[in-house]
């Protein structure tokens, strides 16, 4: 079992920074791949990027030159540092975590608001 801590959301113009910080709790951190979604109000929930086990990363097409996913093990801890933030970025950022066997775990959410 994981539970999973999001932090860092909250209001920023346009063309601004946040970074998000997932704190997990449980053991065997290092064995879970972990990703960051999101969900804007009236759509589904979907994928922004991943850090895998060994520290190979994936983006989607959206944030992709903007948003950098990283883990620290030793502190059992995903960031997404994301910049050049717009507004279409605005969402309900989920930490989730996937364990060897397909299991997955999700945090409660952080609001991300990019607004003038």
């Amino acid at each position: 079992q994981v539970q999973l801590v999001e932090s860092g959301g909250g209001l920023v113009q346009p063309g601004g920074s946040l970074r998000l910080t997932c704190a997990a709790s449980g053991n065997s951190f290092n064995t879970y791949i972990m990703a960051w979604y999101r969900q804007a109000p009236d759509s589904q929930r979907e994928f922004v990027a991943a850090v895998g086990r060994g520290g190979t990363t994936d983006y989607a097409d959206s944030v992709k030159g903007r948003f950098t996913i990283s883990r620290d093990n030793a502190k059992s801890t995903v960031y997404l540092q994301m910049n050049g933030l717009k507004p279409e970025d605005t969402a309900v950022y989920y930490c989730n975590s996937r364990s060897w066997d397909s299991r997955d775990f999700w945090g409660q959410g952080t609001q991300v608001t990019v607004s003038s």
